[in-house]
């Protein structure tokens, strides 16, 4: 039993570290691919949201993959989907709800800079703490509370230059709603997050990683119906392939660059959900803000954006951050597996 036990937390380290590889890649990728579709000439706002998540079909490998596996060992009994009608409608529910926020997203990518709207989305943190709080009663440790403090001092240091940023074809008026849409985009996100969380533990039946899979297709596929419904009223389909055609990289690289925005979006739902199946909602949003001066970086390179000091004390907040929050992490998991007898509570031993 005891092997059982062991194979099964390695499993989960193994699951968290690949989740968190897939989160990187999107989080880091997506606002970039994003931002090219509008600075080489791309307009079309839904369409860029639309984008987000219309990747999901791509899920079906994997599930497909699981199945087949699940057969060879089960038989005909073998179940195609474990999903069961109350979380599936949550599931919809929190789908359309990314929907609004991709919508949030794709505005303020359209009109401000990859690190002006990156450091606006490190806030999100912020909003996970809070909402984890809230709705998942999350404890907080002081390695936690440092890591969040110093992630959030990193995200205002980056501030100090937003300003510098700005694009010298915008309005004022279209700068402040791109940063107010951003901002909200980060606040929906950090609620998004735990409640994702709380319909795990909300949820009458057992979480396992392939119907977390299933609930991110689910949530996608509902936030792709929410944008398709934008792109009819906006007329986005009529408009793409004229936009394709005078699409400054070319109509080939167009539909490359839009294929890939999808690609790498979906990494980016994919890994976040299966973060806080293996952790939790903060840890989800603790990597997704240590993460933002890699973006940042990543921006200066491939859109020739300056990288003042102010991005390196960020790039050196954050990894401290990091590393406090999990040092924290190993010292609390060392605790559980080696409890003291002061704080070994009789309820741990099995009769």
């Amino acid at each position: 039993m005891e092997v059982e036990v062991q194979l099964s937390s390695n499993m989960r380290k193994a699951l968290l570290v690949l989740n968190c590889v897939i989160l990187s890649i999107g989080n880091c990728g997506g606002p970039l691919v994003m931002r090219l579709y509008f600075v080489r000439g791309g307009e079309r706002i839904w369409f860029s949201s639309w984008l987000e998540t219309a990747g999901w079909p791509l899920i079906l490998v994997p599930l497909i993959i699981t199945y087949m596996h699940r057969r060879t060992k089960q038989g005909s009994h073998a179940k195609l989907f474990f999903m069961k009608p109350p979380l599936f409608v949550a599931s919809a529910v929190i789908g359309v709800l990314t929907g609004l926020d991709d919508y949030f997203y794709a505005y303020g990518i359209a009109k401000l800079p990859v690190s002006t709207s990156a450091l606006i989305i490190a806030s999100q943190l912020a909003f996970t703490a809070a909402f984890a709080f809230l709705l998942v009663k999350q404890k907080f440790t002081s390695y936690s509370v440092n890591a969040i403090f110093l992630l959030s001092i990193g995200a205002g240091v980056l501030a100090l230059h937003s300003s510098s940023d700005r694009p010298a074809n915008e309005s004022n008026k279209e700068y402040y709603l791109g940063f107010f849409m951003t901002l909200a985009a980060a606040a929906l996100y950090g609620f998004i997050l735990p409640l994702v969380e709380l319909t795990y533990k909300k949820a009458k039946q057992a979480i396992t990683y392939s119907l977390v899979m299933e609930i991110q297709m689910v949530m996608c596929f509902f936030a792709t119906v929410f944008c398709t419904v934008g792109m009819l009223v906006n007329n986005d389909f009529q408009a793409i392939p004229k936009e394709a055609k005078e699409y400054e990289l070319g109509e080939a690289k167009y539909y490359l660059v839009v294929v890939w925005n999808g690609i790498i979006m979906q990494c980016f739902f994919l890994g976040a959900i299966g973060v806080i199946f293996c952790a939790s909602s903060l840890v989800a949003g603790i990597v997704i803000a240590v993460l933002l001066p890699v973006t940042e970086i990543l921006a200066v390179i491939f859109f020739d954006e300056k990288f003042q000091a102010e991005k390196g004390v960020s790039l050196a907040l954050s990894l401290w951050g990091f590393v406090s929050y999990f040092y924290g992490e190993m010292k609390d998991s060392k605790k559980k597996k080696n409890p003291t007898p002061e704080t070994e509570l009789p309820q741990t031993v099995n009769p």
